[in-house]
């Protein structure tokens, strides 16, 4: 199974050479990006609409959409970044998915995040994989599922870290018994800026299991805002440095947008059950245009009901995640990584790493 990243570009980054392409009508924009482009060391060519835009679609850089663009030129690649501005609220997301975007940038915030993106896609550098994980409703299982592919990939030999992206979700290193564990959590990140180093971040990053982690606290203090363009910037520096980034995104709104639209590919957990079902299928409406596919949790013999159930959600399957017995009470109690030693689970594991490894060839 190939864990390490190969040598051609995965899908997160554009080709090699041409102008980076610009198609809006909004003056406004097109001043922010200019500027933006040059700090890159680009080229910027502009163009109003996506009938001008058709004939250099194909072979741009990279592809940005202004927030004034509804519809794409037929049979063309989805754009890189769709570029909006902050007051446009919610609406920037939902044309993104709509449009196919790979990214969201909302100017002036995200303009070092762009302005690195650019610069990064000009580079033939490879990237790990980032696997967003997400329930398709509450008590579903995502952070058990992310805590165990993490711990498998580990075992395997690759460079893992698990992210914790649910400010409110408790803190991930309760569940892996580290809170005791020395290095930084995302509270000491709310004020980095600029590029990170990955090897600094690799350096100041504390490790359980055979992985890095990065972890809200598991305290009773009210965490800290940690925008956007700091965790644009923490994950490209994640990918860069590890071979496999997995992402316990959780279901609020706040995570699923910041941390979601940053993956290369994303796994929706759901119990066997219709009720569950149904829920996974309304939080599709909120992912990105991602990858994703659907794991089930359930007991042994629940293949066939979770065939079913990945019917009906409309994703594919690519595993079934075994209920183990005290695993509840094992997360409580710190011990979350001793019940990811147990044969089902490995067997789990495995078998979703592996497809997704026999996709692409590897990991990325």
């Amino acid at each position: 199974m190939g864990l390490s990243p190969g040598s051609e570009t995965g899908t997160w980054l554009p080709g090699d050479g041409g102008d980076v392409l610009l198609v809006t009508g909004f003056e406004f924009l097109r001043g922010e990006v200019e500027r933006i482009v040059a700090a890159a060391g680009g080229r910027l060519r502009v163009v109003d609409d996506v009938a001008e835009a058709a004939p250099f679609w194909d072979s741009a850089a990279d592809v940005l959409v202004g927030s004034d663009v509804r519809e794409l030129p037929p049979r063309r690649r989805a754009p890189a970044v769709l570029v909006g501005l902050s007051g446009e609220g919610d609406t920037l997301w939902h044309l993104g998915a709509a449009l196919g975007a790979q990214r969201v940038a909302v100017l002036p915030d995200a303009a070092a995040w762009l302005a690195e993106y650019l610069s990064r896609s000009r580079s033939p550098e490879a990237g790990g994989l980032v696997l967003g994980v997400t329930g398709g409703c509450g008590g579903a299982g995502a952070t058990t599922a992310a805590a165990w592919l993490a711990q498998a990939a580990a075992e395997l030999g690759a460079r893992v870290l698990l992210v914790d992206a649910d400010p409110w979700g408790g803190g991930l290193e309760l569940a892996l018994a580290a809170e005791e564990s020395p290095g930084l959590r995302w509270p000491d990140l709310a004020d980095a800026s600029g590029s990170i180093d990955p090897q600094q971040l690799s350096d100041a990053l504390p490790v359980a299991g055979g992985f890095s982690f990065l972890s809200w606290p598991g305290s009773r203090e009210r965490p800290p805002l940690v925008d956007p363009v700091t965790v644009g910037g923490v994950l490209d520096a994640a990918r860069r440095g590890y071979e496999v980034v997995i992402v316990d995104i959780g279901r609020n709104a706040e995570p699923l947008r910041t941390f979601a639209w940053d993956c290369d590919r994303l796994l929706v957990v759901v119990p066997a059950q219709l009720k569950a079902a149904v829920a996974a299928a309304r939080l599709l409406q909120e992912l990105p245009p991602v990858e994703s596919a659907l794991v089930i949790r359930g007991k042994a013999g629940v293949a066939l009901d979770a065939a079913l159930v990945a019917e009906s959600v409309g994703l594919p399957l690519h595993g079934v995640m075994p209920e183990v017995r005290g695993t509840a009470s094992a997360t409580e109690l710190g011990r979350l990584l001793d019940q990811g030693r147990r044969k089902s689970v490995r067997r789990f594991a495995s078998s979703v790493l592996g497809l997704l490894a026999g996709e692409t060839g590897d990991l990325r």
